[in-house]
């Protein structure tokens, strides 16, 4: 088995509309995001060259801008939405994403997880 090559994003501020009623998605809210990509090259095979990697800047102001652009209902939605733009990059092989929302009393968060390898939707 080779060794995995991962680089990670984690809890990202995102600001969104998102939720089931009306009333919730009319105000912004602040959900963290976490993406965990699984890069093609190994990290020796970089050379110190950041074109030939995942710019993590460029990707965090993508997922920003992703989650904002648009109201959701689900935070499962935007979950997918944006391991779709990770798997746009074509060094990401896989990406695990993580949203999480902080909306019911008496818990830390809602968190919703997934994981997509690219041709697998």
């Amino acid at each position: 088995m080779g060794h995995l090559h991962q680089i990670e994003i984690r809890r990202l501020r995102v600001t969104c509309h998102i939720g089931v009623p009306d009333e919730e998605r009319a105000l912004p809210q602040h959900l963290l995001v976490t993406v965990r990509a699984t890069v093609s090259a190994s990290f020796h095979q970089l050379e110190d060259q950041i074109g030939r990697t995942l710019d993590y800047a460029e990707l965090a102001t993508s997922i920003q801008d992703l989650a904002s652009c648009r109201p959701r209902h689900l935070v499962e939605t935007l979950a997918a939405d944006i391991a779709g733009l990770t798997l746009c990059h074509d060094i990401v092989t896989s990406v695990e994403v993580t949203v999480e929302k902080h909306i019911l009393p008496d818990t830390e968060c809602v968190a919703v997880h997934l994981r997509r390898d690219r041709g697998i939707v």
